[in-house]
């Protein structure tokens, strides 16, 4: 017999059926709440309301899982790369070498930009912040291929996927090389995914450029750790603006924008600043983990603590991995590197952390081993949307083919003033 959940309002009974998902987790069905009773639901951020069904990514935080399709996230950081993950992310299974040898070759080709849009570039100011610019770039996207916009055409999707996961790497490192005032350069379409971006970052056409394999390694697991998360933030952003059946390239600008904030995509950022501000003030661990414990401090420790995550965060382990790696390649040894290691070794012993359950999270590293790569600062947001773009489009194409698809369209609980009578501007006081 199907399980219900029994409401009771103003003398009536009403039964809610209950939803399970392929792991146990379960939620009230509650599509004919107002319908039927009048009411609706108040849940400030969302923290208990289900979205959607997805068949995407699968997260438990308190068990610390993390699952692409159903595959462990720690299985594909070690055995696979980043475009195979966005396939299996945005088709559903693992591909055949020919299907991969396809996605690939497209994803490649379609790199180059449309030479009008090096002109976006010039109007933008010396120093744009370079996820304005990418958000913009991307939304733009939309006026060059105005003939393949379609929502529910599976070939035009196709092509706007291709697009979209080779040209943001091309958006990202234009918008990097702009506010430095070096030029533009063009995709290299013999090197891998990671490799022809950190050749279009770093190079110049003074001298040879050669991709340290480790380098374009570790940028290739970090992308694969940020492809997708389940209905976070900029993910709902770019359901919510496809749910009106607004195109990938609007839907995708839409969620880079989400992201951009410190609270998302911003957050490993805020990490290299509170770990520098440590360090300038004489690397005094001991004293900020106190300061963090304080009730009456306004001082945060960044990267530890999840909103989902309530145990170890999977991708936190093999970031912690990764930058030890990346320091060993590199023979330097960063000291906000060494800072946020005894910061860990604290953390995780001390039992104000462990009972508030606040362990590093993936932001707690990454921002170390961006630093370590060579990207500023500005860029780290930009990263994470590269390594996010695959989870937006599958979740955006799920969407679209959902047979319950439907407009967003959240409600409210109004508490503003109540009926009362326009006053002429003559008999105001």
């Amino acid at each position: 017999m199907a399980e219900t959940v029994t409401i009771t309002f103003d003398g009536k009974t009403y039964e809610m059926p209950v939803v399970e998902g392929t792991f146990g987790e379960k939620g009230i069905d509650i599509s004919t709440l107002r319908a039927t009773t009048g009411l609706v639901t108040f849940d400030p951020g969302y923290m208990s309301t289900g979205s959607c069904t997805s068949e995407i990514t699968f997260l438990d935080g308190e068990k610390g899982v993390l699952l692409y399709r159903g595959i462990p996230i720690e299985q594909l950081a070690e055995k696979s790369h980043f475009v195979e993950t966005a396939y299996l992310l945005i088709h559903g299974e693992l591909p055949t070498k020919e299907e991969l040898d396809y996605f690939n070759y497209h994803v490649v080709h379609h790199s180059m930009l449309h030479e009008s849009i090096k002109n976006l570039y010039d109007g933008f100011p010396n120093n744009p912040h370079p996820m304005a610019v990418a958000s913009a770039v991307v939304g733009s996207l939309a006026t060059f291929y105005q003939n393949e916009l379609s929502v529910r055409n599976e070939r035009e999707i196709e092509i706007t996927v291709h697009r979209l996961l080779a040209k943001l790497p091309t958006i990202a490192a234009y918008s990097y090389k702009k506010s430095i005032g070096q030029p533009l350069p063009y995709p290299d379409n013999a090197l891998g995914y990671c490799g022809n971006f950190l050749k279009m970052m770093f190079s110049t056409p003074c001298e040879p450029y050669e991709v340290d394999p480790v380098a374009a390694r570790a940028l290739d697991v970090l992308l694969i750790l940020h492809a997708d998360h389940e209905q976070n933030c900029s993910t709902s952003t770019v359901r919510l603006v496809g749910s009106s059946m607004c195109n990938l390239f609007a839907s995708v600008s839409a969620g880079i924008y989400a992201l951009w904030g410190p609270l998302h995509g911003g957050a490993n950022q805020a990490v290299i600043e509170m770990l520098e501000a440590i360090h300038e003030d004489g690397g005094n661990v001991d004293k900020y983990v106190e300061k963090a414990k304080d009730a009456n401090d306004s001082f945060r420790l960044m990267g530890f603590g999840h909103r989902v995550y309530k145990n170890f965060d999977p991708r936190s382990k093999i970031i912690k991995n990764l930058a030890h790696q990346v320091f060993e390649r590199i023979k330097t040894r960063d000291p906000l590197f060494d800072l946020a290691l005894k910061l860990e070794d604290i953390a995780t012993c001390d039992p104000y952390f462990l009972e508030k359950k606040l362990y590093p999270n993936v932001d707690f590293y990454s921002g170390l081993i961006y630093k370590a790569l060579g990207f500023p600062v500005p860029m780290f947001p930009v990263l994470f949307a590269m390594g996010r773009l695959p989870g937006w489009i599958a979740q955006w194409k799920e969407l679209q083919a959902d047979e319950n698809f439907k407009i967003g369209r959240p409600r409210q609980i109004y508490t503003g003033k109540s009926t009362r009578d326009y006053v002429p501007v003559q008999n105001r006081i």
